[in-house]
């Protein structure tokens, strides 16, 4: 990636290779990069999937909200999916993905197995949209109650409960339709007295999936998949800087929709697939509340079994915590997301964030110098936080790297 100013020799990362090295404490590939903005941290991402293609890597970027890859993948032969009004692409993030194909052929232990892991990953979604959705100041609760609703309505739409040899697609609109026109078969799977019964204790859950079926995201994320991905092209990137107008809430619930639905494509990787999977603008996510972060947290965890590598980019380590109150449920979630990247990369910041880099990942003063000190004074400079071991790293880039990792094109013009 660069040049390792402490020892004056190359610096080489290679995630999955630490991982598998029992004399480096890592124990998963996933990694978290912050810095202020301008501080190098789109060229370093680029960077590294673009020469991580080299060994085999693919990368899939699972939303773009400002465009930054459309260059690289051009230069690659990829055009990127752009998601928005008024554009074709629509993506379902109730797709069974892999894990439903060949159904009819499966035997009874192998469809539970799958069951349980779409209709998990189903909820985990759900749960997520509804507790992204406000009541005044609070977010909408999802309790125990609601997710045997949602996980009856669902096993009930798709035929799984009925013990159907194929089972069928839904989307969000579709569940929303049943559970706001209940059969008599699901209020009392639900234990339920009456249909008037039902509808009342699910009044909420109800009101909220029914703003994401009519709100800002109207069209984008409840219909079926339109768009052909061809996984084996070197990088894939669906575009969401259309849905920037319409707030950091739709374009967290878009960032949601999407880590589900990437999710799901991944759960079935062939050995030797190896994939970078790039999250960008990660806070938008987080501010959802926990639910939402609930959501990512398991994103993250897949890496392992799928040999992906999650790579995330957020303005300062702190932006986690911003899922929620100071000790709340949101904010342990949150922190507990650190861990499950052990490879950290921090970028040039203020001085007003150093306090923060020492609470919350523990560094020492001289780590923090470097960061708020040298970090800032000149692009690609960070300290990578592998395991337990720090290197000072100025990152090079050749110069076609350099002019396909440009992103200040828009202030440039406005000069």
């Amino acid at each position: 990636m660069g040049i390792d100013q402490l020892s004056g020799g190359s610096f080489f990362v290679d995630p999955l290779g630490w991982v598998l090295n029992d004399d480096i404490s890592v124990t998963n590939p996933n990694i978290m990069q912050f810095g202020k903005p301008g501080r190098g941290k789109s060229g370093n991402t680029k960077a590294f999937c673009l020469r991580m293609m080299d060994f085999g890597y693919r990368t899939l970027i699972l939303g773009d909200p400002k465009d930054e890859y459309e260059k690289l993948c051009r230069a690659l032969g990829v055009e990127p999916f752009a998601i928005g009004p008024g554009m074709s692409a629509r993506i379902n993030p109730l797709a069974f993905g892999p894990l439903g194909q060949n159904w009819e052929n499966l035997d009874r232990a192998e469809a539970q197995r799958r069951g349980a892991i779409i209709f998990g990953r189903w909820l985990t979604l759900v749960r997520g949209l509804v507790g992204s959705q406000r009541i005044g100041e609070n977010r909408v609760p999802f309790g125990p109650t609601d997710e045997v609703v949602v996980k009856n309505a669902l096993r009930s739409l798709t035929g799984y409960s009925a013990g159907a040899s194929r089972l069928r697609e839904i989307t969000i609109p579709e569940l929303w339709t049943l559970l706001d026109n209940p059969t008599e078969e699901l209020i009392g799977e639900c234990r339920y007295d009456s249909a008037r019964h039902f509808l009342d204790e699910t009044r909420l859950l109800r009101d909220a999936l029914g703003q994401l079926v009519s709100g800002a995201l109207a069209g984008l994320f409840d219909a079926h998949t339109t768009i052909d991905v061809d996984w084996m092209a070197p990088i894939q990137s669906l575009s969401l800087s259309r849905l920037d107008a319409l707030g950091d809430d739709a374009m967290g619930i878009a960032l949601t929709c999407l880590g589900s639905w990437g999710r799901g494509m991944r759960e079935m990787a062939q050995p030797g697939d190896l994939r970078i999977v790039v999250r960008d603008e990660v806070w938008k996510q987080f501010r959802l509340g926990p639910e939402a972060v609930k959501a990512y947290d398991s994103d993250l965890r897949l890496s392992r079994a799928a040999g992906d590598i999650q790579w995330a980019n957020a303005h300062k380590p702190s932006d986690p915590m911003s899922a929620g109150d100071q000790g709340s449920q949101a904010v342990a979630i949150a922190k507990d997301l650190m861990h499950l990247a052990d490879v950290k990369i921090l970028m040039g910041q203020d001085s007003a964030i150093g306090d923060e880099l020492e609470r919350i990942l523990g560094l020492g003063p001289i780590a923090r110098s470097l960061i708020t000190g040298w970090g800032m004074q000149g692009k690609g400079r960070g300290l990578w936080v592998v395991g337990e071991q720090m290197y000072k790293v100025q990152t090079v880039l050749h110069p076609l790297e350099r002019d396909l990792t440009f992103t200040n094109e828009a202030i440039e013009s406005a000069a």
